[in-house]
């Protein structure tokens, strides 16, 4: 039973009176706990805000917000000695972790129900070590990372066409992030593996696999199997985007749900594979995103996971 509750929320995203009413409807007849609230600032996204929650040594986190605010209490979470369950009431466009973990969307009850009701499920943290233009960073991730038209589609989207048609603002954008994203040479090591040379536009390295809309772009990733997945694209003119296309959305996709098939197919335009740990080198700078925000450019970062780092209801 959940006796002292934080709510970690952003106000940029819903008012304190909808959400408290919202917990109001997932409570009914059960006893309200105890609720402190943690709002987060346009200079905290939530890590200092969930700093100090974890100080009043609550039952149960929510993070109520979109996918920068649930990565923000994620990660402080994650470097936390405190086990603290984490639930989620997603208010933004993509409310990426929360459609993987089948979190209730655009219904703020729903989702307090189950994050109050819930049974927590470990959950794997990645962490990116990157190399910006202000120096070396690292940031926690639940959802993905990476370089290449992901992050050109996020720089590209404009920010009022996102408030009025949500993650369909992506797509406008698309083209854009298509001419901007051009192969490059890099050099990649995976694990314990020697390093090797590769050519791609777009590698993305995930914890889950879901995007916006229920497209499912890294099928095999699962956010509690102590690996991530990733994906090279490498596909230039018109011929070989068909081909991508048709591995992505048929052979890996639609085929894989009418066979049952467990095996995910690579092509000489689409690779797959999984790590603990990889390190990439670029020989210049490239936009990198982390969970759907872009955060600037970079010409080397490492990625690692830890296995089971956060227990989210």
């Amino acid at each position: 039973m959940t006796r002292r509750l934080a709510i970690v929320w952003n106000p940029s995203k819903t008012d304190k009176d909808t959400l408290s009413e919202g917990l109001s409807a997932a409570l009914q007849d059960a006893t309200a706990p105890e609720v402190s609230w943690w709002e987060t600032t346009e200079n905290d996204p939530g890590g200092d805000a969930t700093r100090r929650a974890v100080a009043t040594t609550p039952d149960l986190i929510i993070a109520a917000g979109g996918d920068g605010t649930v990565r923000a209490v994620a990660e402080h979470l994650a470097s936390s000695p405190s086990a603290l369950d984490l639930g989620i009431v997603p208010l933004g466009t993509g409310n990426l972790l929360a459609r993987n973990l089948d979190i209730p969307l655009g219904d703020i009850p729903a989702a307090f129900t189950r994050a109050l009701t819930g049974t927590p499920r470990k959950v794997d943290m990645g962490w990116v070590d990157v190399n910006l233009i202000s120096g070396r960073e690292r940031h926690g991730f639940v959802v993905m990372v990476g370089f290449g038209i992901d992050a050109h589609m996020i720089a590209e989207t404009n920010d009022d066409l996102k408030d009025k048609a949500g993650w369909l603002a992506y797509v406008e954008s698309l083209g854009r992030a298509l001419a901007a994203s051009d192969v490059v040479p890099f050099h990649i090591t995976a694990d314990d593996q020697p390093a090797r040379d590769e050519e791609g536009h777009t590698l993305l390295i995930a914890n889950c696999g879901t995007l916006q809309g229920g497209f499912t772009l890294l099928p095999d990733a699962d956010p509690s199997d102590g690996e991530l997945d990733y994906l090279l694209l490498s596909a230039e003119g018109i011929a070989q985007w068909a081909g991508t296309l048709k591995t992505m959305l048929w052979d890996n996709g639609l085929k894989r749900l009418i066979s049952s098939t467990e095996e995910t197919t690579s092509t000489d335009t689409v690779t797959h594979a999984r790590a603990r740990k990889l390190d990439v080198t670029l020989p210049g700078p490239r936009p990198f995103e982390i969970d759907g925000e872009q955060i600037g450019e970079t010409d080397s970062f490492t990625v690692t996971v830890q296995p089971g780092a956060l227990h989210i209801r």
